[in-house]
């Protein structure tokens, strides 16, 4: 009898101590995707400066700015985690769209406004990949648990779900394409 009491024990103290670790594993997913968000907000909040600024040199690149307009607001207008990592890709190469088409403009890129935009830009570019990079770090931790026996049977019974991986889109996995 008392090994069953034991046993039982053991078993409670095992599904509490998983547990834990796996409601810890998700808010650190939670908690990186947070950390992407700051900055995809900053890159978001750049992006009208930075097109108003080579509209002023480049007007007649009209298919370029709505581009970047258009996949602005489908950044602002996106649900749930999966349709913002789409909407954010297709953002990223409308963008890649945008400064590919300031190289045509000498005087833009000695304009300082459009410089320091652009430093900006390549700081929070960077700032977004390496959270990226620990937001699926954090998954991949947070998968393996949900997935290992027997912490597995912990999250299936507690409803512990998958989450996604913040993966480059295939559009912007190619070269950017510039039409005059």
């Amino acid at each position: 009898m008392l090994w069953l009491a034991v046993l039982l024990g053991a078993l409670a103290l095992y599904l509490i101590v998983s547990y834990n670790n796996l409601v810890t594993l998700k808010q650190r997913v939670h908690n990186a995707w947070s950390q992407i968000d700051v900055q995809l907000k900053r890159r978001f909040d750049l992006i009208p400066n930075l097109v108003e600024t080579v509209k002023g040199y480049a007007s007649h690149e009209k298919e370029v700015f709505e581009k970047v307009t258009e996949a602005r607001s489908k950044v602002a207008s996106a649900k749930g985690i999966d349709e913002e990592i789409s909407a954010q890709n297709a953002l990223a190469v409308a963008l890649r769209g945008l400064l590919a088409v300031a190289e045509n403009y000498p005087e833009l890129r000695a304009s300082t406004n459009f410089v320091e935009l652009q430093k900006e830009l390549s700081d929070t570019e960077s700032k977004i990949a390496f959270s990226r990079q620990f937001y699926n770090d954090t998954v991949m931790k947070y998968m393996t648990a949900i997935q290992r026996f027997p912490s597995n049977i912990v999250a299936s019974l507690f409803g512990f779900r998958p989450m996604a991986y913040f993966e480059a889109g295939d559009e912007s996995r190619g070269p950017t394409k510039v039409t005059f």
